[in-house]
């Protein structure tokens, strides 16, 4: 077959002519698309800035699908999506990137934190707790150990919460033999409700030797041993308690008179109150010493009134006098004690809970040793 030269020489500037105008228009294309990611990245940006959550995400998607390789959209992406209560959502973008093979090591870390942060927030305790389980050894490990330890306390795993708190502990995350202490004293309170009192007594022994000037341990003790008719012990217990820790009186001055009593020995209590209301003038352990004074002691209310202005001191002096007009009295009794009411409640430094009796970890936050023992009128 005869070919003509002419056509093939007329050929091939046409081809050149429709290559490079093929690739003036794929170029062309590729600087458009590549002027919508970033214009839809902004877009989402001052959505955020503006709190128009809804909006965001739009942007952010169109953003994410412009170019599926960007990283940091996929866990601005992912971030929002939690904040905004759509935790499948959030977790299926994080599981996505922790699928990429392309993946730098930390952002893999940066992925697997913020998935189990997903897991958290959505209550799978299980599952977040395997995610930070895969944290140890990476730069998220701390965090990873302090959500472990909210973990276990909130199951009531006091074993593994241990675990976590010595770890966090070596790691020099600060000290937690506080709430280790409170660990074994909460297992030490399941062992006496179901009738061992000799391993009870083990694990409380084991919490004093942990926080030697954590109140819990010695209070439950000296619980036990009341229960157990061993006054003198537990008056003992109370006492060494009073000498190594001063602040934690006004919690054991009622035990204290109490045990005094029973063991025969109410000067040795009353000598470590007044040493106590004499460092500071609080209003338990004035009651525990008009306790153990009797009617003679009433007078105290008064003179704790020059000491400190105290309307719950004025209703306790005010309760057994006879005033001039006597048919009055139950009826100003009872206004005074309905307006000193919240002022012998205690309060929670971290979130200001405020409740009738002391915890030892706040039901509000969740936070431990958060109430000082004191009464809202004496902060």
């Amino acid at each position: 077959m005869d070919f003509d030269l002419g056509w093939i020489l007329l050929g091939l500037p046409v081809a050149f002519v429709l290559g490079w105008l093929a690739s003036r228009l794929d170029l062309r294309q590729l600087r458009i698309e590549n002027r919508r990611a970033p214009k839809a990245y902004f877009k989402g940006l001052n959505y955020l800035l503006n709190e128009q959550q809804d909006q965001a995400i739009d942007a952010f998607i169109e953003a994410v699908q412009k170019d599926p390789d960007t990283t940091e959209l996929h866990f601005a992406l992912g971030n929002l999506f939690r904040r905004r209560g759509e935790y499948q959502r959030a977790v299926r973008v994080h599981e996505h990137l922790l699928s990429r093979a392309d993946l730098s090591a930390a952002d893999r870390h940066r992925a697997q934190h913020d998935l189990a942060l997903d897991f958290l927030k959505a209550g799978l305790l299980d599952r977040a707790e395997d995610a930070l389980r895969k944290l140890e050894g990476t730069r998220y490990e701390a965090q990873a150990l302090l959500a472990l330890l909210a973990i276990y306390e909130r199951s009531r795993d006091w074993p593994q919460a241990t675990e976590i708190a010595q770890k966090l502990q070596d790691h020099g995350e600060g000290s937690f033999s506080g709430r280790m202490a409170h660990y074994l004293c909460e297992q030490a309170a399941a062992r006496n409700a179901a009738g061992d009192s000799e391993g009870a007594a083990q694990l409380l022994a084991r919490a004093i030797i942990t926080a030697p000037q954590a109140p819990r341990p010695r209070i439950d003790q000296a619980l036990m041993q009341v229960k157990a008719d061993r006054h003198d012990q537990a008056l003992q217990t109370l006492l060494e308690l009073a000498s190594v820790a001063p602040q934690s009186v006004p919690l054991i001055a009622s035990a204290l008179a109490q045990t005094g009593n029973a063991a025969g020995q109410a000067e040795r209590a009353l000598a470590a109150l007044q040493a106590s209301y004499d460092s500071f003038a609080s209003l338990d352990v004035l009651d525990a010493i008009v306790a153990l004074e009797g009617a003679p002691g009433k007078q105290r209310y008064l003179q704790h009134l020059e000491r400190e202005q105290s309307l719950v001191a004025t209703a306790r002096w005010l309760a057994g006098e006879k005033l001039e007009h006597e048919e009055f009295h139950p009826q100003v009794q009872r206004a005074i004690e309905h307006a000193t009411r919240p002022l012998t409640r205690y309060r929670c430094a971290a979130c200001g809970f405020e409740a009738k009796q002391h915890f030892w970890q706040c039901p509000g936050c969740q936070a431990w040793d958060s109430y000082p023992p004191r009464r809202v009128e004496e902060l």
